[in-house]
């Protein structure tokens, strides 16, 4: 049986949104890669953060919408182009979504709180100036400043706070990123990674990283225990070592139109 995707021919476009890209197709991918799983975990409330065209949420409910239909699905985008272009592709597709035009998650912490099942994102990861983050319009969608994690740095403590006890986040980073000092700054809140999905292209080395919280780490004041899994510090050292070491930067969609 064929997995229902967004199609590319209803996803709506504006000239100052991102359209779909190598990026975008790597976390849907990542989603279809790991589409038994999310099945069996059966998401009451599934958010995507920087929805853009909304190709990747609107894939996530196409997934979901015959094991977990009756899942709730919620997008924001500090673009509010991306709002109206995220509806249109959302109705095309006949399914639905609450959609937010505020940055990553403002306004929505409280209301959201430890709830969210699984959280998707595509964030704006090429290294840029920093005085071109959160401009207005497209450059929204990739502008990340120094290292491309000014964004990133932002969003994932938010991420922490929305994720529920069972919460799942699948993310794009950019070798520039760092990924591999991610996973350890997530593995010292308590996170278990894993990349499912790694990709090289021209331009740029993509991993879609999949954390998870795991109740057999556990942290005290000074230092990472690691209860029951007396195997897990090995585990991450061969996590962190299937990162390359060449970065490769992405600097627009102009060659995805």
């Amino acid at each position: 049986m064929l997995h229902r995707t967004a199609q590319i021919r209803l996803v709506s476009s504006h000239p100052e949104v991102y359209e779909p890209c190598d990026d975008s197709f790597a976390l849907v991918d990542a989603l279809l890669a790991d589409r038994t799983n999310l099945l069996a975990h059966r998401p009451t409330l599934c958010m995507e953060v920087g929805c853009g065209s909304g190709y990747v949420i609107t894939t996530l409910a196409l997934i979901l919408e015959l094991e977990a239909n009756g899942a709730y699905y919620i997008a924001t985008d500090i673009n509010p182009h991306a709002v109206r272009v995220t509806r249109q592709t959302l109705e095309a597709h006949g399914v639905q979504a609450e959609l937010i035009n505020t940055d990553i998650a403002s306004g929505l912490e409280k209301r959201l709180e430890r709830l969210v099942d699984v959280m998707v994102v595509n964030p704006p990861y090429v290294p840029t100036p920093e005085e071109e983050v959160g401009r207005e319009g497209i450059a929204s969608a990739w502008a990340g400043g120094d290292n491309g994690r000014s964004v990133i740095d932002k969003l994932l403590p938010v991420a922490d706070k929305l994720l529920s006890d069972r919460g799942w986040l699948y993310m794009v980073f950019l070798s520039a990123n760092n990924p591999s000092q991610i996973c350890i700054q997530m593995r010292e809140k308590g996170y278990a990674a894993r990349i499912v999905v790694q990709r090289s292209t021209e331009e740029e080395s993509l991993h879609i990283i999949k954390f998870w919280r795991d109740s057999d780490i556990q942290i005290d004041a000074n230092e990472m225990v690691m209860a029951k899994k007396p195997g897990q510090a090995r585990v991450m050292e061969s996590l962190v070592s299937q990162f390359p070491l060449l970065s490769f930067w992405k600097h627009g969609n102009e060659n995805c139109n």
